[in-house]
């Protein structure tokens, strides 16, 4: 199979719109879980310390968070339909996409230094298909517009004639 056949089918399972995650970030992954029949959301907050492929339709971060004094980590697939939301929390001023050098500090030495954004713009994923389809279905109603004066023309002409023939 060729190249562009491949890229084709991985640009479908992409999603429309993704958060633009760095590495640095503190972020809350909301994430589907299945229990039996049923699903639940469950929420993974941590700091990115990696991106990998942000192109791709197999773009991943790991996000690394500490539970009970031991430090997890857990890579996400951001195109993945079970990934829900990502939720920008923090970002913070890094120099580097792979902060492994993180796993080996803890407390105050593993802090990143705040960075200023803001956080409605950054997590707000707007959808560029919604503006296309609102210009769709405004094209036809200027027709219909087109169409209503020339039947006003044709109902008042005979009025005219009326007019006349008294």
């Amino acid at each position: 199979m060729s190249f562009s056949i491949l890229k084709k089918i991985g640009d479908e399972q992409k999603k429309k719109a993704v958060v633009d995650v760095r590495s640095g970030d503190t972020v809350k992954v909301t994430q589907k879980i299945k229990e039996g029949e049923k699903f639940r959301l469950q929420v993974f907050e941590g700091v990115v310390i990696r991106t990998d492929r942000k192109d791709s339709h197999t773009a991943r971060i790991t996000v690394r968070k500490i539970a009970s004094g031991v430090g997890v980590e857990k890579s996400f697939l951001i195109h993945s339909p079970l990934v829900e939301k990502i939720e920008i929390v923090r970002r913070a001023k890094v120099r580097r996409n792979n902060l492994s050098y993180l796993r080996e500090r803890s407390g105050k030495s593993a802090r990143l230094a705040s960075k200023d954004f803001d956080r409605a713009a950054v997590n707000d994923v707007a959808v560029e298909e919604a503006p296309v389809e609102e210009t769709e279905t405004a094209e036809p109603a200027k027709e219909e517009k087109t169409a209503e004066p020339a039947k006003e023309e044709q109902t008042a002409e005979p009025t005219k004639e009326e007019k006349s023939a008294e």
